[in-house]
């Protein structure tokens, strides 16, 4: 292998490492907010947090894994992707963390509670917008080019000559 194919090898793991540990971590979060729920005095106050912090971090993490292709990593993708899990991570802990004091009388944004509306217009629409942006600004770059396909097709050339080699007649 050559040198840059070691330094490609070395991005793409650190890359993929990464975001496997952060799966990892996200995940064990949001498994231990729903165990807590399990505790005999209730669910404790620092359950929900965790379930904010954790679920942005999973779904950051799933993104990254999918989005890695060769030296670039996740290229330019990284700044979407930051975006999106700070907007999740923002407006579950707002929602969170504003007073449960809603009633009839209370103000609405754009036509909800608060809460509501920062579920809806900040975690839900938010991502909905910027997303399918970075992505469509990123195709060209991130998909798989001619070189690509051709290095495929061989690949799966090699593999086929080599497992009808080895199979008995």
């Amino acid at each position: 292998m050559t040198e840059s194919g070691e330094t490609t090898t070395t991005i793409v793991d650190n890359t993929r490492h990464a975001a496997l540990v952060a799966l990892i971590a996200g995940i064990f979060a949001i498994a231990t907010a729903y165990a807590a729920a399990f505790l005999p005095g209730g669910t404790p106050p620092w359950a929900p947090w965790l379930l904010a912090l954790g679920i942005p971090i999973a779904l950051g993490a799933i993104m990254i894994l999918g989005a890695a292709r060769g030296r670039m990593g996740i290229g330019p993708l990284k700044y979407p992707f930051a975006f999106v899990v700070a907007v999740l991570a923002i407006g579950f802990c707002a929602a969170l963390a504003i007073p449960a004091t809603e009633g009839p009388l209370s103000k609405l944004w754009l036509g909800l509670p608060a809460r509501a509306a920062i579920v809806i217009y900040g975690i839900g629409l938010l991502p909905i917008i910027v997303l399918p942006v970075a992505y469509a600004l990123t195709f060209e770059a991130q998909t798989l080019n001619a070189e690509d396909v051709e290095r495929v097709r061989e690949l799966g050339r090699e593999y086929k000559t080599r497992s009808e080699g080895e199979q008995p007649s």
